[in-house]
């Protein structure tokens, strides 16, 4: 397994968010957390990227462990977090945003051949490149905190909410985004509100309540399960 998050408890302060919590994802999968407001989801995703510590359990990533590690490092491992509300930085332009992407790499005929494909991948960015981050609407947002995360050149991918907000049309093209670059190879753990795209998109699926792990399966078998339809595809 490329991502192994083996039996975690997360607290804050005192009060406990997710406990004993596992996940596996595998090289060139999309897996796909489902859980309602405050189930765990956001704080799953910020374990395995290593913005909250880990309380009990442990966090494997291609055969290191990296619960203990400061952010930066795990993303040296190759793990990218798109956290929810995009997070950009709103007084730099767009070219700004997408090269903080790359700071902690050395390889910078890469890392300019990387920003060309961003820009080749996401026509708007290049449109806007040096236009102040903030001006642009939510879904070019989006594709620019996507944007940023893949140009630090990552083997897995953490998204979180990346439709929240966002009209049909923009949330399509955002689960195209998603399919791209997990047909070229790139794993990815979403964590969405909207399920059904969700469902759609994952090779497996997981279901947390309250901070605990209730369900699991291949995604399609989820999708057909009478708890998950009831409660999150409104079926």
């Amino acid at each position: 397994m490329l991502l192994e998050v083996r039996n975690i408890s997360v607290n804050y302060g005192k009060v406990s968010a997710i406990r004993d919590v596992s996940i596996s994802v595998g090289e060139g999968q999309i897996v796909t957390i489902l859980g309602s407001n405050g189930a765990g989801k956001t704080t799953t995703l910020r374990a395995m990227s290593g913005m909250m510590p880990v309380k009990n359990g442990e966090v494997y990533f291609d055969g290191h462990r990296i619960d203990g590690l400061q952010p930066h490092k795990v993303v040296d491992y190759g793990i990218a977090h798109v956290p929810e509300g995009r997070r950009i930085f709103p007084d730099m332009t767009v070219e700004e945003n997408l090269r903080t992407g790359a700071f902690r790499r050395k390889d910078k005929a890469r890392v300019e051949k990387d920003l060309q494909d961003i820009y080749e991948r996401f026509p708007r960015l290049r449109e806007r490149r040096r236009q102040r981050a903030q001006t642009m609407s939510g879904g070019e947002q989006q594709m620019l905190a996507i944007g940023r995360a893949l140009m630090s050149a990552p083997r897995i991918l953490l998204m979180d909410e990346p439709s929240m907000g966002l009209a049909p049309l923009i949330v399509e093209e955002i689960a195209r985004i998603i399919e791209e670059i997990n047909a070229q190879g790139l794993s990815v753990v979403l964590v969405e509100q909207n399920a059904v795209m969700a469902l759609e998109l994952a090779h497996r699926a997981y279901v947390l309540e309250s901070g605990n792990m209730v369900l699991e399966g291949p995604a399609n078998e989820l999708h057909n399960n009478e708890h998950v339809r009831a409660a999150y595809l409104g079926l």
